[in-house]
């Protein structure tokens, strides 16, 4: 057991209006500093006492400039490298709405490099499997929204451009170890990145998006987007099964700020209150001596259990606006990511036993047993072998004929004896087709070498057949015949001969 800290990062949105002030530095510890600065309104008139200067600290910030590539080698890539060896891995954005959670977590559709976090992980994981074939990698891929509190399945292509209502609704179920499943929620198998990115952008499409005041193209919910691998070695029973969370949270946003209303008002209420319900989980993983954690108080707070004070490799990373009239909300994210920053997580290496070739393995000893009881008592069993039995034994013998393996079938005289009768039956059908080729060869040679009559006599006597027997196909079709009888000759030498009759 590994005990992991989360990992917090935070992401400074490029801007185009007036920004407030802020800064990045490092503190004594070498520890980069986010500084988020509130000038006190003198003019008021009054005494001001609020605080003007916040400052924040992460393990990393990533200044407005920052390239999608080096967020993902600092946030993800080592996520991905715990997850690839069997640990559980989990990577969230959160920040208010329009702050660049999407962009982070997906990515844009403009330009190749601005893919997100999630392409730049599948494409690192397939990268990572064609490296080391020596393994036996299993990839698949689930995609679900919790939108209003209900979760939906994306990557479902019976509904394909419907409404997101008639998508099969995903219900958690949990079982008696604590452990959640989800119903409805279907698993992809993907071979290959292409395959894997085409189902990434079938839910997408997929997504509830709506222009709302503080951003054109705003998700209205949470996605959370994981990746299932498996890994074993060739004849290992052992196999490694671990997961990858990307969860891209929808954002926070004040209602009298954006002043919606009508369904965008209903939308921001409950992503408000999942919201609502994930910081008083982090709160009561951070207070000391708690033993209640509220994890069933929402979908997103109970899928996400294990990311968050339990069996994962959590990283976060913080999205802020630092436009004037956002820096409150930026705050406020900022004191959520330090809050985060104090959860431990206990992760576990994921090894479990595979049933399938257990059962084979403990068989095969079975077998092995039976065979020594066999030959300790001298007694042979009269029962007749099972079907499964004789196939095994169908394909020794042509593994021993074709590939020369050798054929060990242990102390059974069942098995002796079947495997001799299908030796026998092989010689058997060899030495027919021989005979076959044989008597079709000696029935060409009786029929050139018989006399022509009379009217053959005269029709090769004609100019036409003559010249039409020294045309050049003629020529090689008589090369290609003599060939063929050379080489029956030599195989009917083989048979007679006294050395193969002793083989056989």
């Amino acid at each position: 057991m590994v005990k992991h800290g989360i990992l917090i990062f935070a992401r400074v949105k490029p801007s185009k209006g007036k920004t407030g002030v802020f800064d990045v530095t490092e503190d004594s510890g070498g520890r980069p500093k986010l500084s988020l600065i509130v000038p006190k309104k003198e003019a008021d008139g009054f005494v001001n006492n609020k605080k003007e200067t916040y400052n924040f600290r992460f393990d990393h910030v990533f200044q407005q400039d920052a390239a999608q590539e080096d967020v993902f080698d600092r946030v993800a890539k080592g996520v991905i490298d715990n997850v690839l060896a069997g640990y559980n891995g989990t990577i969230f954005a959160y920040g208010q709405t329009g702050s660049g959670k999407t962009f982070t977590i997906t990515g844009g559709a403009e330009r190749y490099g601005d893919r997100g976090l999630i392409p730049r992980s599948l494409s690192y994981i397939f990268k990572h499997q064609a490296q080391n074939p020596d393994k036996v990698f299993t990839t698949q891929v689930t995609y679900m929204e919790i939108y209003n509190e209900q979760g939906h399945d994306l990557l479902d292509q019976q509904h394909q451009g419907a409404k997101l209502e008639d998508f099969p609704k995903v219900h958690l179920m949990e079982g008696s170890d604590g452990n959640i499943a989800l119903k409805n929620l279907s698993v992809h198998d993907a071979n290959n990145e292409e395959g894997a990115l085409n189902l990434l952008f079938l839910g997408d499409t997929n997504r509830m998006i709506a222009e709302t005041p503080m951003n054109m193209a705003s998700t209205r919910s949470h996605c959370i987007f994981t990746i299932h691998v498996t890994s074993r070695e060739p004849g290992s029973a052992v196999i490694r099964r671990s997961k990858l969370h990307l969860v891209d949270l929808a954002g926070s946003e004040r209602i009298g700020k954006t002043g919606v209303g009508g369904t965008l008002l209903a939308e921001a209420k409950y992503i408000n209150l999942s919201l609502h319900f994930l910081e008083q989980v982090i709160v009561a993983l951070t207070e000391k001596g708690r033993t209640h954690i509220p994890y069933r108080n929402s979908m997103m707070t109970s899928i996400l259990r294990d990311s968050l004070g339990g069996n994962c490799m959590t990283s976060m990373i913080a999205t802020c606006s630092v436009e004037k009239r956002n820096i409150d909300e930026s705050i406020s994210t900022c004191r959520f990511a330090q809050r985060v920053a104090l959860i431990k997580n206990d992760a576990l290496l994921n090894e479990e036993l595979s049933p399938k070739l257990m059962v084979a393995r403990l068989q095969q000893q079975v077998k092995e047993l039976r065979d020594e009881l066999q030959l300790a008592t001298g007694e042979e069993r009269t029962d007749e072998l099972n079907d499964e039995e004789k196939v095994r034994c169908v394909e020794q013998v042509k593994a021993y004929v074709e590939k020369e393996v050798p054929l060990s079938v242990g102390a059974d005289m069942r098995k002796i004896q079947l495997c001799f009768h299908l030796l026998k039956d092989l010689v058997t059908e060899s030495r027919q087709e021989l005979a076959h080729k044989s008597g079709r060869s000696n029935a060409v040679s009786r029929q050139e070498k018989s006399p022509p009559t009379s009217d053959q006599s005269a029709k090769q006597a004609t100019p036409s057949n003559i010249s039409h027997l020294y045309l050049p196909t003629e020529v090689t079709r008589l090369q290609d015949l003599l060939v063929q009888r050379d080489n029956e000759i030599s195989i009917l030498s083989i048979v007679a001969s006294p050395v193969y009759q002793t083989s056989t």
